[in-house]
């Protein structure tokens, strides 16, 4: 409960003061009678009517009480507060081609500092439709855009190379981009937005990387493009097995190229950004980076009912007085 005008309850104060000053001066005006032994009067017992004889006084005071609290209005305040939430549909489409098996990025490789990455990104986002798609010489959709984050996270978890998959290998991105346009045409978001992570340049898929850019301004989708590794001469681990099925890792030599001219147009003609990602810190900065850019917006209205809960204090103040007056002009009244 709440009071609209609790400044009044200083008004009882003054109440006191007064009652304090009355009840003094009507015991000064007392009269006395001198006696030689008040003994005998000890034995008198004083009257019901005369212990009450301040009765009328205190029930005025209280009345007034109840009327200063009345004045305070108190009320009971109902507070609903409805929040509305304008969500962003997010695309991660993840390169997964063998090349991102190469050891140069924390905690293990290129692809599993990317699933890192990936996974934080998705724990901290709410109210966020997002899905996932995967890429290598050709492209999957794995989730389509959802709410459902520990489905997203799991399937983020159980992604491989397209070598482990057993998919065509290669980089095909304009068949990816395509892909990951394309489960964003039919969004209702305000803000659609595709993550484009790959270490590579095209050389593979029916899409060329132009058409697919066409495909995504065409649905209003803004692209955040990420190159991952650095360039130049690397080695790229070789998955195989001995005669007694044992799994064996060897290296080849492998020249790591990404387009950063294409990935740069990506952004630059989407309204996105495009980053390069060398490290796996610098990854997780990318993604705290397009976090922020990337806000969900939540508009709170606040809605306040207020009822007032003054009456009955104000006619219990009314039946107290009342009574008083009653009682101090019969019973308790008081005869000179």
């Amino acid at each position: 409960m709440t009071f609209h005008s609790a400044i009044s309850f200083w008004l009882i104060v003054p109440l006191v003061i007064l009652l304090v000053w009355t009840l003094w001066r009507k015991k000064k005006k007392t009269p006395t009678l001198q006696f030689g032994s008040v003994e005998v009067l000890k034995t008198v017992t004083p009257s019901v009517r005369t212990r009450l004889m301040h009765l009328p006084l205190l029930l005025k005071a209280l009345a007034i009480v109840f009327a200063i609290i009345a004045l305070a209005r108190p009320q009971e305040m109902n507070t609903k507060i409805k929040k509305n939430v304008e969500g962003i549909d997010i695309v991660i489409c993840l390169d997964i081609s063998d090349s991102m098996l190469i050891e140069d990025m924390k905690p293990l490789n290129r692809l599993e500092a990317a699933k890192e990455t990936i996974k934080k990104f998705i724990e901290g986002r709410s109210s966020d439709r997002i899905g996932l798609v995967i890429f290598a010489g050709e492209s999957f959709t794995v989730v389509p855009p959802t709410l459902d984050y520990q489905l997203i996270l799991q399937r983020v978890g159980e992604i491989t190379t397209a070598q482990q998959a057993r998919i065509k290998d290669g980089t095909a991105l304009g068949v990816a981009l395509a892909n990951a346009a394309g489960r964003l045409k039919d969004s209702q978001a305000k803000s659609r937005v595709v993550i484009f992570m790959t270490d590579g340049e095209n050389n593979s898929g029916t899409i060329d990387p132009e058409t697919g850019l066409d495909i995504a301004k065409g649905y209003g989708v803004k692209i955040y493009s990420i190159g991952i590794g650095k360039d130049g001469p690397t080695r790229i681990p070789i998955y195989t097995r001995d005669i007694f099925g044992q799994k064996v890792k060897t290296y080849q030599p492998f020249d790591s190229t990404v387009n950063e001219d294409l990935l740069g147009r990506m952004a630059k003609d989407t309204g996105g950004k495009y980053y390069r990602a060398s490290k796996e810190d610098s990854l997780r900065g990318i993604f705290k980076d397009i976090d922020s850019l990337e806000k969900t917006k939540i508009d709170i209205n606040k809605f306040t009912n207020y009822t007032e809960k003054f009456p009955p204090y104000l006619v219990i103040a009314i039946i107290l007085y009342l009574a008083a007056l009653v009682l101090g002009r019969s019973w308790l009244r008081r005869v000179p």
